[in-house]
């Protein structure tokens, strides 16, 4: 379902991913890891058609991102740190407003809002306005922008970013039906904590390259340490 082929990304001289590539199956989640800097985000954002790649291509459900980016985009929920809310529209206005962009039908609009609402428990704050709202808060409701309109594909750049742990919960319980679903789950976080409730798969990122891959117990393994957080320590300054 989502698909990098030795994507690359260079900025000039500088090379920010190399060579990436990877697979996320239909009810499968996977953890991309790395430092500040390795590469995770310019290569979600590349899938994302938010940036073109340099060579290699990134593709959701078989479509391309840069030939065929409104395929790409209709498979898609794609959260992002750096992806603001409307602070004049209230969560629910915003969460109607991003449903018809992705082209749910008028007669499962209300459906669709009021489960996301339900589900990412927003409902005490749903008709406030973004602006107003606090930085926990302002996540889930990016979040339910994101899965609004219950795409086959989700990749989320540090989805529990700014969350307290009951709100952190809501995230995990969505990710966890998103897989039973069989959706392909895609996401970045430095808590390995999250790593090792969530993903099937770990995939890690140094230096724009993917240096290591597998379970979160096999790569331990592999690395001769006793805990992910160890291992990935190890691996990312091995790989510098």
């Amino acid at each position: 379902m989502i698909e990098f082929d030795n994507l690359s990304k260079s900025y000039g001289g500088f090379a920010a991913v190399r060579g990436l590539s990877l697979r996320v199956a239909p009810g499968e989640v996977y953890a991309l890891l790395g430092a500040n800097g390795a590469g995770k985000t310019t290569a979600l954002r590349c899938l994302a058609t938010l940036l073109a790649p340099t060579d290699g291509t990134a593709r959701i459900g078989g479509f391309d991102a840069r030939t065929h980016p409104l395929e790409v985009r209709r498979r898609l929920g794609f959260l992002a740190a750096s992806m603001g809310l409307y602070a004049r529209l209230t969560a629910r206005e915003l969460l109607r407003y991003f449903a018809r962009l992705q082209g749910v039908a008028e007669d499962q609009l209300e459906e669709r809002v009021e489960d996301a609402v339900r589900r990412f428990a927003i409902g005490d704050f749903a008709d406030q306005l973004c602006g107003r709202l606090s930085t926990g808060q302002r996540q889930r409701v990016s979040i339910a922008r994101a899965a609004v309109h219950d795409p086959p594909a989700l990749v989320l750049d540090e989805p529990t970013l700014g969350l307290d742990v009951l709100s952190g919960q809501a995230i995990y319980d969505f990710v966890a039906d998103a897989r039973t679903r069989g959706r392909a789950v895609l996401f970045s976080t430095h808590h390995m904590s999250e790593v090792e409730l969530l993903a099937d798969r770990v995939g890690i990122l140094a230096g724009g390259r993917l240096v290591e891959e597998g379970t979160a117990d096999e790569i331990v393994a592999r690395s001769g340490e006793p805990n992910l957080a160890r291992a990935f320590l190890t691996i990312a300054r091995g790989a510098a």
